[in-house]
């Protein structure tokens, strides 16, 4: 009698994924297990064709063959795929679902992998004009590397691993405990399926060693408090030959005498003689290219910002660049000789009691406060 399509059997696809397999065959053997049909001559045979079909779909080696030659592929001596009738119970259904859950299967998919190597973080501290400009910096990280003399695998040179003889390489073992069937990581080669008989001296067979490892790193321009730089791979080495982490480099500004940054823009406080804030003049300020001149209008009160377009931080993101903003603080005189007093006496003398002409601020406070006590009164 022909044999049925294994896909057909189990309701999938010939494009259908290991996933997918298992799921159809979860379901069907769920309806069709022997436990449920009663003794059911017919239904005992379906339940022996879906097993058989799941097996040979699951394993790639397998598959790839029955694609290729059909059930030439297969002769009669595979009898464990016939799925004999104590071949699989509700326990070992309950274990695939289980394994399923916790990482893997009955085929080998529940191998424990090889820890891949842990994420660093190195603090930076730059200059804000380091910052601002961009540079390459060297740094010293202490991380986990891969052993060289055994290449990271943790087996001495010239050996290597062998398959775990507890778990025959798939990385669990089953407990039965009554109706179900638990799935847990094999006890001797920890879940990895293999076990290194004789490990590496300077690793001890952890593939990796402790080092101190030299990087350069290029700080891109506009760089500020709180970026990070990655650099992939350059994190802790993985166990045994994992993939290594990624290293995260954290960018710290300190703190300007001169300058403050809000995003792209800078900030800064200019002193203003009493003269040039009432007459007007041209200043020098500074940038972080160096200085430049600054025209102020006469009549400046303390605390007005001035705008030098394009005097700030270029934009890690983009091209735009932003501004530096100056505020202006009017500097009183300090130190001043008789002839300097008698003649700022004379200039307040000059001013006579035009107080709203030239001080409209101080008329402006000064009538809010009688306004403020009159209130009080009334």
């Amino acid at each position: 009698m022909s044999k049925r399509d294994y896909y057909e059997v189990l309701g999938v696809s010939k494009s259908a994924t290991e996933r997918e397999i298992k799921k159809a065959y979860k379901k069907l053997a769920m309806k069709y297990h022997p436990d449920r049909t009663q003794g059911d001559k017919g239904m005992e045979e379906k339940f022996k064709e879906i097993q058989e079909a799941h097996e040979i779909l699951t394993d790639d080696q397998k598959r790839g063959a029955y694609d290729q030659y059909g059930h030439a592929a297969f002769d009669q001596s595979r009898g464990g795929y016939q799925g004999g009738g104590g071949g699989a119970d509700f326990g070992d259904i309950f274990g695939d679902v289980f394994g399923d859950i916790f990482g893997g299967g009955r085929s080998g998919g529940g191998r424990a992998r090889a820890r891949s190597g842990s994420d660093l973080r190195y603090n930076l501290e730059l200059s804000l004009e380091e910052a601002v400009k961009g540079k390459e910096v060297e740094i010293r990280v202490p991380t986990m590397v891969e052993c060289e003399p055994c290449n990271g695998s943790g087996a001495k040179k010239g050996t290597s691993a062998k398959t775990c003889s507890t778990c025959h390489g798939n990385g669990q073992v089953q407990m039965r405990q009554g109706f179900f069937a638990v799935q847990q990581a094999c006890p001797t080669c920890g879940g990895k399926g293999k076990v290194i008989g004789d490990p590496c001296s300077p690793c001890r067979g952890q593939g990796r060693v402790e080092e101190t490892k030299t990087l350069s790193v290029k700080i891109p321009p506009g760089v500020d408090t709180g970026d990070r730089i990655r650099l992939s791979g350059e994190g802790e080495a993985g166990e045994q030959g994992a993939p290594a982490g990624d290293l995260y480099v954290q960018v710290n500004v300190r703190e300007h005498k001169i300058f403050q940054r809000d995003g792209n823009n800078l900030y800064c406080e200019v002193p203003l003689s009493f003269t040039t804030a009432a007459l007007g003049g041209e200043i020098e300020v500074p940038t972080l290219d160096g200085k430049v001149k600054l025209k102020v209008s006469s009549e400046t009160q303390t605390g007005r910002m001035f705008r030098l377009r394009g005097k700030g931080v270029k934009s890690v993101r983009s091209s735009s660049v932003g501004d530096l903003m100056c505020k202006v603080v009017i500097e009183t005189p300090v130190n001043l000789s008789s002839r300097q007093k008698e003649l700022l006496e004379e200039f307040d003398k000059s001013m006579g009691d035009s107080i709203k002409k030239h001080r409209p601020k101080e008329q402006g406070f000064f009538d809010g406060v009688k306004k403020f006590f009159d209130d009080l009164t009334n």
